[in-house]
């Protein structure tokens, strides 16, 4: 299970960032998938967590538009990636777009995890904070 929030070390111009040991004990490093995540973050999932949700998306039923945009979203941005020895990735181009990444925060969000840019996580947070508190 994914907990907690963190703040990595992060290197813009390669786009490395080093996911927190609590966050790295859940993946096995050849089997890390990243994709589009909603409200403008990268979601994150081991292989087992992303094969479920997977299957969950593709249970959906076809005819319906709104299961194939999430489908189409969620797929469309996925990535297998590979953490080096140290726990490092690398970030893509695209990932790092959408989600406007600058200094990043990795939040643990129980079956994945999210990146997210730190003004943009603040603000989620605040919203959350008024909702749930």
């Amino acid at each position: 299970m994914f907990l907690g929030s963190y703040k990595p070390s992060f290197d813009a111009k390669t786009r490395r960032i080093a996911l927190p040991k609590k966050i790295r004990e859940s993946l096995t490093l050849d089997e890390t998938i990243l994709s589009f995540g909603f409200e403008k973050c990268i979601f994150g999932f081991s292989k087992s967590d992303w094969e479920r949700e997977s299957q969950r998306r593709v249970q959906d039923p076809l005819t319906d538009r709104k299961s194939r945009d999430v489908r189409r979203f969620i797929f469309s941005g996925a990535e297998h990636v590979v953490l080096d020895n140290q726990g490092r990735i690398v970030l893509s181009d695209s990932l790092c777009q959408y989600a406007k990444i600058t200094t990043p925060v990795v939040v643990g969000a129980g079956d994945h995890f999210e990146i997210w840019d730190e003004e943009n996580w603040n603000r989620e947070k605040k919203k959350l904070e008024e909702v749930v508190l």
